[in-house]
């Protein structure tokens, strides 16, 4: 009977460490979603699927739609998009997101937004690190083919500046996708 006791609570504990380290990972899981505009990023969700649901991105979806970006932001990646806020393209002149989302101007709004993405993931500990490789300044190519240049601002804070010189700040970073990985921004950034 001492063996069959034995045997049963040596399972009981495998049954319990492994329900443990399962709801551990849960857990892990979980910690890694971020609130973005009042709505959890699911890392399991690709770039589309999060930010429709972002309060503070509905512009840039819109956007998004318009270009007919869709599918190429919901593809394998990895990609890193640079998304402005709401209150990022409210920074344009009066008429400039209406004017951009016509149809007769899907190449040029197409342009603008593949300036915010860049092939590959590009999280703030990378950007960082080539920061300070770059003795204080990294720059990198875009999906549009221009150049987003990065500097500390303040100790933890990045700033990515556009070829015309126009700076964003990096409000929240690494809001990580089944694809990618996405940074909000406070400005809308232009290519030449």
């Amino acid at each position: 009977m001492t063996i069959i006791k034995t045997q049963i609570m040596k399972n009981a504990f495998k049954t319990f460490a492994l329900t443990l380290a399962l709801g551990a990972a849960s857990i892990g899981s979980y910690a890694q979603s971020v609130m973005v505009g009042g709505a959890e990023m699911y890392p399991t969700k690709n770039i589309v699927e999060n930010a429709v649901n972002s309060a503070d991105h509905t512009t840039l979806v819109a956007a998004v739609k318009a270009a007919g970006l869709v599918d190429a932001l919901m593809g394998e990646g990895p990609m890193t998009v640079f998304a402005p806020t709401n209150a990022a393209f409210d920074k344009l002149p009066a008429g400039t997101v209406g004017t951009l989302v016509k149809p007769e101007n899907k190449d040029k709004l197409t342009g603008i937004l593949t300036y915010h993405v860049i092939a590959g993931k590009l999280d703030a500990k990378e950007i960082m690190k080539r920061i300070k490789k770059g003795k204080g300044m990294a720059q990198v190519n875009t999906l549009a083919g221009g150049m987003l240049t990065f500097k500390m601002s303040g100790d933890k804070s990045v700033s990515v500046t556009d070829e015309k010189g126009r700076m964003a700040n990096i409000d929240i970073y690494d809001v990580y996708q089944s694809n990618g990985v996405i940074h909000s921004i406070d400005t809308v950034l232009l290519p030449m």
